[in-house]
């Protein structure tokens, strides 16, 4: 007989995909502008477009965005390509919207010098509203919005998404990136929402 205890629950989902390291830190439902130029990127972003598949966006812990290949933090975001033109041969200039989070697993270096990687998906709270304490988080995020427009911050706004709210807070803030990629590598979402309104706060930005 089989016991009565709650299901174990299910294994993270995996992918293979290409990894595009960069001085950048994509939110889940962000977006990014991309200029892209070397070879490795360009053939890596066509084969993606042709089978509608993601690529990883990762900060890069170690080295630079061009020549040798740079060494990404381990948690990154699937990037969807939106929209892409090239107003000149050889540079492609690409809108990215940001998907799942992921971590890596495991990586390899291709003779290009493109990094590809196994990741695991990484949860998302669904459904986790905006706590009282922190609401006072909205007005300034609702003027950031209407400032940059929905080009820079898509629409739906999702005001009591807690998630949605501390994605989109933590991109627009001007501090130094590693403090993004901490706040992007968090599961908790209200734990989120908390330290960056300790941060505004102390500030005044907020109250």
């Amino acid at each position: 007989m089989f016991g009565g205890g709650k299901a174990p629950p299910p294994a993270p989902e995996r992918l293979r995909i290409p990894l595009f390291p960069l001085k950048s830190v994509l939110f889940p439902g962000g977006t990014l502008a991309l200029k892209v130029f070397e070879q490795r990127y360009l053939d890596m972003t066509a084969d993606c477009m042709k089978r509608e598949a993601p690529f990883g966006v990762c900060l890069i812990a170690s080295g630079q965005e061009v020549g040798a290949p740079a060494v990404p933090h381990a948690v990154g975001t699937l990037a969807h390509v939106a929209s892409w033109e090239m107003e000149e041969l050889g540079i492609l200039l690409l809108a990215v919207r940001g998907g799942r989070r992921f971590r890596i697993l495991a990586s390899e270096t291709a003779a290009d010098g493109l990094l590809r990687a196994e990741v695991e998906l990484l949860p998302e709270a669904a459904g986790v509203a905006v706590p009282a304490a922190q609401r006072g988080l909205l007005p300034l995020l609702e003027k950031v919005a209407s400032d940059i427009g929905p080009e820079k911050m898509p629409l739906p706004h999702d005001w009591n998404d807690a998630a949605w709210v501390g994605y989109r807070l933590t991109e627009v803030m001007p501090v130094q990136l590693l403090a993004k990629q901490k706040l992007l590598e968090l599961d908790d979402a209200v734990a989120r929402l908390e330290i960056l309104f300790k941060y505004l706060s102390q500030r005044g930005l907020v109250k």
